[in-house]
């Protein structure tokens, strides 16, 4: 199976320029090819993975991918998919959005062998170009009616959009040009919504060289479909907000757990697009989800192999526990202060000072129980849970031996009413 046919089987071409071309051409040699990310915030989020991913799938064939963060573009803001103006970001924020971006893309690309990834900012050529330049050299080769007919710009004519994102389609076309010239870059791949600024690229590398033949001039463009659900919603939305790669903002507990709650419906569509599963793995996981669907393996391996890949073996792990711990037959005294931070991060919380404290007075403080009285019959009723431990003493003394390293205690009440203590020194 040829990388085009792994990718058409895992529903991974939405448009291709030239398909027969590209085909012929990726067996004869290995291609460069790249893909942008624009520096809108500090993260990427689980919604840029599907062509990280994709570039991935590229290198293990042996081709070699150029990443481009966007630190000129970004300044500028893409219109496609917006239906407003985007605020435009100081320099300075864009320039540390991008220093953030390009350490997460330099975590699951390869940077090291013959095929090694190549790391580029669109800001090293476009910040230095005069405006004379710009419009002289690039501009004279679009012509006005050509931009209004982009989708993304089409879609703004009501609206409104500024001359500033108007200009976009031709930013994005520059690099690559820019890039093929330079490096020999063949290929651009991207979202659904990337299709109008990829093909003005290819436009403006047939203007440049003056011909539409010749082996140095060849260039394709290529996009993956928009991940959404079965019920039409984007993936990677929550009431939370977006699910994010940086762990500090979206931590691999979350992350996990998010995939962990796929739909049926949707399980094995993500597992083709985001695993490197073989097609037999896919197949047999499609049989237990027919066959077994309460046993949510697919799901299982999805969160398993996916959680790995972007937070690692250890994250992994400490997703599994805290999920065995509160959903399994785990032990809740087996979590680490980390785990328990994951855990338990949107569960109510109270900062208690001093080494020990009297439950009945904790449960008041901590607004577990409403009075002593409620408290006292909580307890005496086996409604309240100490580190998943039933308490039963009303005049427990909540002490060392009741903190998970010192710093936490897990209480719960009634069946899924969870609290965290938080013992400070």
């Amino acid at each position: 199976m040829t990388l085009l046919e792994e990718l058409k089987f895992r529903g991974l071409i939405n448009q291709v320029t030239n398909e027969e071309k590209l085909e012929e051409l990726m067996k004869k040699e290995s291609i460069k090819l790249y893909c942008g990310f624009d520096p809108t915030g500090d993260s990427l989020h689980i919604g840029h993975l599907l062509t990280i991913i994709t570039l991935r799938r590229f290198q293990l064939d042996g081709h070699r991918p150029y990443p481009l963060v966007g630190g000129a573009t970004g300044l500028i803001g893409d219109p496609s998919g917006k239906n407003a103006e985007r605020t435009l970001n100081e320099q300075n924020v864009v320039e540390h959005y991008s220093d953030k971006i390009k350490a997460q893309l330099e975590r699951f690309l390869d940077f090291n062998d013959e095929n090694g990834a190549m790391l580029v900012n669109n800001y090293d050529w476009i910040g230095e170009m005069s405006v004379i330049d710009f419009l002289r050299d690039t501009g004279k080769h679009f012509s006005v009616n050509y931009m209004l007919a982009k989708e993304s710009v089409e879609a703004r004519i009501q609206s409104g959009i500024s001359f500033t994102e108007f200009t976009y389609q031709i930013l994005q076309s520059l690099d690559f040009y820019y890039l093929h010239k330079k490096y020999g870059v063949k290929l651009q791949i991207g979202g659904s919504d990337q299709w109008g600024n990829i093909t003005a690229g290819l436009e403006l590398i047939r203007r440049m060289y003056g011909t539409e033949e010749g082996d140095r001039e060849q260039a394709f463009g290529f996009t993956i479909p928009l991940v959404t659900k079965a019920d039409g919603q984007k993936f990677g939305k929550t009431e939370g907000g977006a699910i994010w790669l940086d762990p500090e903002k979206t931590s691999p507990y979350e992350f996990y757990q998010f995939l962990l709650n796929t739909d049926d419906s949707d399980v094995i569509k993500f597992i083709k697009y985001f695993t490197f599963l073989s097609d037999k793995e896919i197949e047999d996981l499609e049989t237990e989800v027919l066959k077994r669907p309460h046993e949510r393996a697919a799901q299982r391996r999805l969160a398993e192999e996916l959680t790995k890949f972007v937070h690692g073996s250890e994250a992994l792990k400490q997703a599994e526990n805290i999920t065995h711990a509160l959903f399994g037959k785990g032990d809740l005294k087996s979590l680490t202060a980390k785990e328990v931070e994951q855990g338990f991060k949107d569960v109510p919380s109270y900062d208690v000072k001093g080494e020990k404290r009297n439950l009945i007075d904790l449960l008041v403080e901590a607004g577990i129980s409403s009075s002593k009285r409620q408290a006292r019959e909580d307890v005496n009723n086996g409604a309240v849970y100490i580190n998943g431990t039933r308490c039963q003493e009303v005049d427990k003394e909540v002490e060392d031996e009741d903190k998970l390293e010192g710093t936490f205690t897990i209480i719960r009440r009634g069946k899924k009413k969870f609290f965290l203590i938080n013992w400070k020194k």
